[in-house]
């Protein structure tokens, strides 16, 4: 029996979008739309997360299905799921057993990119499997922790709180607030580190830092 180009799988965090891995992207673009154009009234007008499975997609390629997507179906997408499990991985070593714990006890995890434009809320700590991008807005009454590349804007401890700190993977904000205090990037265009980095409030000011076990310790949680 021949695989179908495009399947749709639907689990607990959205919708899986399994695609045949040799097919000419003009092809197979033209398959997801006629596939969830079909599926429309049964997928409804919800707001869902995506992860695009088997094959490898660039960001071009991503936007393109994406918007095809969107013009086919009542669906909102509000993320598209990271399945990059080796930097996923990498990063959660980088964090020590306190930092868990902190974050486990009192946030929660959410799993995605947030695309230029959106804009999330948290009520409590947040560990976010997935990127921050330009345009986008993360704001936390606690903590902020990003397994991933954050070149966004930050704002944790909306709650007042100057304690609090933001962690990435790739620490490159348009905006970090932590509580009151804020801090923007330069204007002048450099690498970012390569390093895990934290940042966090001392003496009124915003500070960013690579992380290790002594950052953590010296921070006062």
């Amino acid at each position: 029996m021949k695989k179908a180009p495009v399947v749709i799988k639907g689990n607990k965090s959205g919708i899986r979008l399994v695609l045949e891995q040799d097919m000419p992207f003009d092809e197979l673009q033209k398959k997801v739309e006629q596939k969830f154009e079909k599926s429309a009234d049964f997928l409804g007008n919800a707001q869902v997360a995506l992860s695009f499975e088997g094959r490898e997609l660039s960001e071009e390629e991503e936007a393109m299905l994406l918007q095809s997507i969107t013009e086919h179906s009542k669906l909102d997408v509000v993320c598209v799921i990271d399945n990059d499990k080796k930097r996923e991985k990498y990063f959660t070593q980088s964090l020590d057993e306190r930092l868990m714990q902190i974050n486990s006890n009192s946030g929660q995890f959410f799993k995605g990119n947030l695309r230029s434009g959106q804009v999330m809320e948290f009520e409590t700590s947040i560990i976010i499997l997935g990127d921050i991008n330009a345009g986008a807005q993360v704001v936390s009454t606690g903590n902020v922790i990003i397994l991933g590349a954050l070149n966004g804007i930050v704002f944790a401890g909306a709650s007042g709180k100057e304690d609090s700190f933001v962690v990435a993977l790739k620490m490159n904000p348009v905006q970090l607030r932590i509580g009151d205090i804020i801090a923007r990037s330069s204007d002048e265009k450099s690498e970012p580190p390569k390093e895990p980095q934290i940042a966090y409030v001392e003496d009124g000011r915003i500070y960013v830092d690579t992380l290790s076990r002594k950052t953590l310790t010296d921070i006062h949680i």
